[in-house]
């Protein structure tokens, strides 16, 4: 028996979004009479943080504290319309739908401010914690909640809007038929190191690094959870998650999670991460999101990694010890590909 240290390398461009019909997403924001402010999405947080990262940028937007605003994703038949989460679209359009409506929503802010304090709106700003002031007067000042309460029951006015974002459709080019389906791409290197046990097939992961270009990290805590957490579901995918040999055939299978093969906490190894910051153009505040991204490398990787230790090409997922052993057998033994 020997075990064999193997190192494998991928890359990932990976579109943000699509551009079928525009991909578009719709938010809408308005004030409660407390001086609070409700986003309205039908996009849905999987868990990859769309509440978080859209609370942030509508605040940002309105210039009130993230503790002022609240994100409502509670049923996609009521809410303003979206394409869905999916595409690793959610920060990329849904953020700047929230900020097309934030920014209606405060320019109505600023007007009912402007008219309790008999200024013009365009001397108006927020200071980012509840307060409006006007320009180089710093004691002619406003709360965000009494320009709210005003607003509601003294103006009769709505602190409220609408927002949404679409990609435009793309050109083709009338000698090839090109087109650009997307309007930009995240990347991503990643590399695994494994062994690989020419007796049993077994594959253990040791350690993996990697570096992400996501545009601007808008919560760099909840980009780097996200890109360990994805990268392992890439782990759990490329070594265990299978129903062979009973799909489609049920019968003593594994039918829930108690009997379904993953990784538990005892198999998660170090990740070094590095988040390239590079705005991008057409983002909400430059943020594009890891999306699926996180996932995507990490297969070809591990399987990369497999043929350096071992010499077995695996294009078949799960990397099973069967796989393995099997692949092995075909060759002869292990083929060790050395360090490049």
């Amino acid at each position: 028996m020997t075990v064999h240290k193997g190192r494998g390398f991928a890359c990932i461009n990976y579109p943000i979004g699509m551009n079928l019909g525009g991909d578009p997403s719709q938010a809408l924001v308005h004030s409660t009479p407390d001086g609070k402010f409700m986003v309205s999405l039908s996009s849905i947080d999987l868990g990859q943080g769309m509440k978080s990262v859209t609370r942030q940028i509508a605040a940002e937007t309105l210039g009130v504290p993230v503790a002022d605003v609240y994100v409502d994703t509670a049923d996609s038949d009521t809410g303003p319309h979206c394409m869905g989460s999916f595409a690793s679209r959610g920060t990329h359009r849904v953020g700047n739908a929230v900020i097309r409506a934030a920014t209606e929503a405060r320019k109505a802010l600023l007007e009912a401010a402007a008219e309790e304090l008999e200024v013009n709106a365009a001397d108006l700003e927020t200071d980012g914690q509840g307060n409006i002031h006007v320009k180089g007067a710093p004691t002619r000042t406003i709360t965000v909640a009494d320009t709210a309460i005003a607003a509601q029951f003294k103006q009769g006015r709505t602190l409220s809007g609408r927002g949404i974002f679409l990609i435009p459709p793309s050109d083709v080019d009338p000698d090839t038929g090109e087109m650009t389906p997307v309007s930009c791409f995240a990347h991503a290197a990643l590399v695994v190191d494994l062994e690989v046990d020419d007796e049993t097939g077994e594959v253990t992961v040791n350690e993996i690094n990697s570096a992400y270009e996501v545009g601007r990290a808008l919560n760099p805590r909840l980009v780097e959870q996200q890109l360990i957490g994805g990268a392992w579901m890439g782990v759990s995918h490329a070594l265990y998650e299978t129903t062979e040999p009973y799909y489609p055939d049920r019968n003593h299978g594994p039918e829930d999670f108690n009997a379904y093969l993953m990784p538990g906490p005892g198999e998660v190894v170090d990740h070094n991460i590095a988040v390239l910051e590079r705005p991008a153009e057409d983002a909400p505040f430059g943020g594009k999101g890891p999306g699926e991204m996180c996932a995507n490398p990490v297969l070809p990787a591990i399987a990369n990694a497999v043929y350096n230790a071992v010499g077995v090409r695996c294009d078949t997922l799960p990397i099973t010890p069967e796989r393995v052993l099997r692949g092995l057998l075909a060759n002869g033994g292990a083929r060790p590909q050395g360090v490049r």
